[in-house]
């Protein structure tokens, strides 16, 4: 013998189980999101607030050497940023070191997800295990340690020691989030390539490389802004070279020019403007897939 509920008290436990969270909730529910909002707010503000700082004293009428005292509003800054040819020797020199260790690690990073993805092979967990160690040790390790092979193979080290250490340790970043990638991947469609007459170079170029680009992408950008914001490994192994990093640390201890929240200021306008294309891109991209579904 079953007991069933009235329709009426049936439809109120449905509404109230129906009702979104918030709304018409209990006032300890509204606390509590509200003390949520506020609790987010404040932790991005707190991120937040060393570019806003960034950003404020690139227009800043210093007129000693340091740049730590807000002294008035100027643009004298903006107009000439490469003043001083050592900020701009060390901005050039953190660029090109950053676009070629991410190439380089781009493309080895990506090829050996690949293979650990692909192929099950005996000796995968440790090669998982090295992977994964420059993530999990020290940079004044890493540093050390590569200073000393270098030095052992009386290799002078310059801007080659600092992109051969830089490819070392992003090259990890990249295998970590191709491999992610990859494995969200449904393999049964570059084999249907396969079957259709495409070679293994051409499945790969035209079915698998366009399906992980996005993973792709992120893992170059990932490495290229770990590489130009590296200071402790490049220190070791920089030689005479001067990055961008070095020469800012160098300059605390005789006065940091306001070029260099400019210079920073600028590169966060291209980091947001290109985060900004990558937004549209993947919105149509998304419009595109959608519209070519069938109804």
């Amino acid at each position: 013998m079953t007991i069933e509920a009235p329709p009426a008290a049936g439809r109120a436990v449905e509404e109230e189980i129906a009702a979104p969270p918030g709304r018409g909730g209990s006032s300890r529910d509204r606390l509590r999101h509200g003390a949520l909002a506020v609790w987010s707010a404040l932790a991005l503000l707190y991120l937040f607030i060393p570019i806003f700082i960034v950003v404020l004293f690139s227009f800043n009428d210093n007129q000693g050497r340091f740049n730590f005292t807000w002294q008035g509003f100027t643009l004298r800054h903006w107009t000439d940023p490469f003043a001083d040819p050592d900020l701009a020797r060390a901005l050039v020199n953190s660029v090109e070191i950053a676009l070629i260790s991410m190439a380089i690690a781009t493309a080895l990073g990506t090829f050996m997800a690949m293979a650990l993805v692909r192929y099950r092979s005996r000796g995968r967990s440790a090669i998982d295990f090295f992977v994964f160690m420059p993530l999990a040790s020290p940079e004044v390790v890493l540093g050390a340690s590569l200073l000393a092979m270098f030095l052992t193979l009386n290799i002078n080290t310059g801007f080659v020691t600092i992109v051969i250490a830089h490819v070392m340790f992003t090259v990890s970043y990249v295998v970590v989030t191709v491999k992610a990638r990859l494995e969200g991947m449904d393999r049964h469609i570059e084999e249907a390539a396969m079957d259709l007459g495409a070679s293994e170079w051409t499945a790969f170029r035209k079915v698998t490389l366009p399906m992980i680009f996005p993973g792709v992408a992120a893992a170059a950008m990932l490495s290229a802004a770990i590489s130009f914001d590296d200071y402790v490994i490049t220190a070791f192994n920089a030689g005479q070279t001067q990055t961008f990093p070095l020469f800012i640390f160098g300059a605390t201890r005789q006065g940091v020019p306001a070029e260099v929240n400019v210079l920073a200021t600028m590169l966060l306008v291209v980091v947001l403007i290109l985060m900004g294309l990558n937004v549209m891109v993947q919105r149509r991209l998304a419009r595109r897939d959608r519209a070519a579904q069938p109804a």
